[in-house]
């Protein structure tokens, strides 16, 4: 990570200045990089919206903000006065592009004062329907003409589908060039997301393992404990495919998948994870109900709480189709994979919150132990946990302590919490660093997005041309549907899930 010294100066322009991912992610991020020396020397913080307020107003505003959601907590006084020095608020609504006329003084007016290297990063952290106008405004007041020093980051969701990512595709790249645009995907800037390409491609241990020959399946699960909550609307629009699958748990299915890059070069890496996902096997109609299995939770309990279900959530269509669980089987075509099944799911309202990669090896090829000598008989399995846990642990058989031969399996943990004793950063600090350093590793590249769409397509029609009878399927707090168990238990495996130890 660079320290400030070594950062070009730069005005930082927030679409949604007053909206809620700024206040919970991104005012929180920029401070604990402040605070911990990675901000430039000169930077401009320019928060953007319809509401008219002073800069006083909305520094207080931020403040609030920070003190709840920050990792560090609270903040030190004197911390705060002078970040909030940077903070500036501008009026702009995004439906009267004579407003911009506003936004363009004030960046004029930083770039004067901060000297010609400044760069200018826009996050358009709004609604998907306001990118394109977003973009075509900053064209027409020619505030994206430095190739080299102005930046657009795009959040998800890029597209609601193929024809729609084509089409967001071809008018950014009409008014930025690809290096400038930075598509986010927060779940690559967790740090165990990123030891992933430590782990895979530092250690000779793993390589020679890393293929067909050794490993019998893999599972990638995002799983939440959590309803829609206030989010009905969108998730009507969305649901569970295309909010998790088609983006998070693909990019995670790519890291785990790619083949070893050349170097640690970003177009190099993200060449390689687009190989992946083009060798993913595509489905053809007749394949989708023996692949692909969707659900909708019904009401339950939580945590000794009844919940609601999805059909009664606010702002969701009570006769609603929408899945708020999905599990797909993938295969990748080539060399390395070729008929190892890639199990994927995700879903809310299910048992426990985590996002777990499980890579089940082969088994020994002969048991010579015996049947009174194994307790519990369990291949070995390599398990990666994003979140609650962080940690990397590797399960296998060894010998229990005794004057007997008994075999059990155990954990051999790399644990964050226990190796390290330093904070670990939050997934948006490493992600707005990065676009500050002109990285585009952990971003996504437009063709990656699109394969992405590509894949997912002919699941998406088929369930949205055919109406579930079925729906609700599984009630809160379980593991999902039926037919999720059914999906990977007729290969002869199980979906493995990391006992918390709040369930023990």
């Amino acid at each position: 990570m660079k320290k400030k010294s070594k950062l070009h100066p730069t005005i930082f322009v927030i679409f949604g200045g007053t909206g809620d991912l700024n206040k919970r992610k991104l005012s929180p991020a920029l401070y604990n990089l402040y605070t911990e020396g990675y901000m430039p020397e000169k930077f401009a913080i320019i928060g953007t919206g319809r509401t008219e307020f002073t800069g006083n107003q909305y520094q207080e505003e931020l403040l609030h903000s920070v003190n709840e959601f920050s990792r560090n907590g609270k903040v030190k006084k004197q911390d705060w006065h002078n970040f909030e020095q940077n903070i500036h608020y501008c009026v702009v609504d995004i439906n009267v592009q004579k407003t911009f006329e506003n936004l363009k003084k004030e960046i004029v007016k930083y770039q004067k004062e901060f000297g010609s290297e400044t760069q200018v990063i826009y996050y358009l952290a709004v609604a998907p329907n306001f990118f394109a106008p977003i973009a075509t405004c900053l064209k027409k007041y020619k505030l994206t003409q430095d190739e080299d020093n102005c930046r657009i980051v795009i959040e998800k969701p890029f597209g609601h589908d193929l024809e729609t990512a084509q089409e967001l595709n071809l008018l950014l790249k009409g008014i930025f060039t690809e290096k400038q645009i930075y598509r986010i995907d927060h779940y690559l800037g967790k740090e165990t997301v990123q030891n992933m390409m430590a782990f895979r491609f530092a250690n000779s241990l793993f390589e020679p393992l890393w293929n067909r020959n050794h490993i019998e399946h893999i599972q990638i699960s995002v799983t939440e404990q959590l309803g829609v909550g206030n989010r009905g609307n969108y998730y009507e629009e969305a649901g569970a495919l295309r909010d998790m699958i088609q983006n998070h748990l693909l990019q995670l299915l790519c890291l785990v998948g790619m083949e070893a890059p050349i170097n640690y070069d970003a177009d190099e890496i993200r060449d390689r994870k687009v190989e992946v996902l083009k060798a993913v096997r595509t489905f053809k109609p007749e394949d989708i109900s023996t692949n692909a299995v969707r659900g909708q939770y019904s009401k339950g309990w939580v945590e000794g709480k009844e919940v609601a279900g999805y059909r009664t959530e606010n702002g969701v269509n009570p006769q609603s189709n929408t899945e708020t669980f999905a599990a797909v089987k993938f295969f990748i075509d080539n060399w390395r994979w070729q008929g190892i099944p890639f199990y994927l799911r995700t879903g809310k309202r299910l048992n426990q919150t985590s996002s777990i990669i499980s890579i089940q090896f082969k088994d020994v090829p002969h048991h010579i132990f015996s049947a009174n000598a194994t307790e519990t008989w369990q291949q070995n399995r390599l398990i990666i946990s994003i979140q609650p846990e962080m940690s990397i642990r590797l399960q296998v058989q060894a010998k229990r302590p005794g004057l007997k031969m008994v075999l059990n399996p155990v954990d051999m943990v790399f644990d964050y919490k226990g190796t390290y004793d330093t904070d670990t950063p939050e997934a948006y600090e490493t992600l707005l660093l990065d676009v500050m350093n002109s990285d585009q590793t952990l971003f996504m590249r437009g063709d990656q997005v699109e394969v992405a769409w590509e894949l997912v397509m002919p699941i998406l029609n088929a369930w949205e041309n055919h109406t579930s009878l079925s729906f609700p399927n599984y009630p809160a707090d379980s593991w999902g549907p039926e037919d999720a168990e059914a999906l990977i238990a007729k290969d002869g495996f199980h979906w493995f899930a990391l006992p918390l130890k709040d369930k023990v």
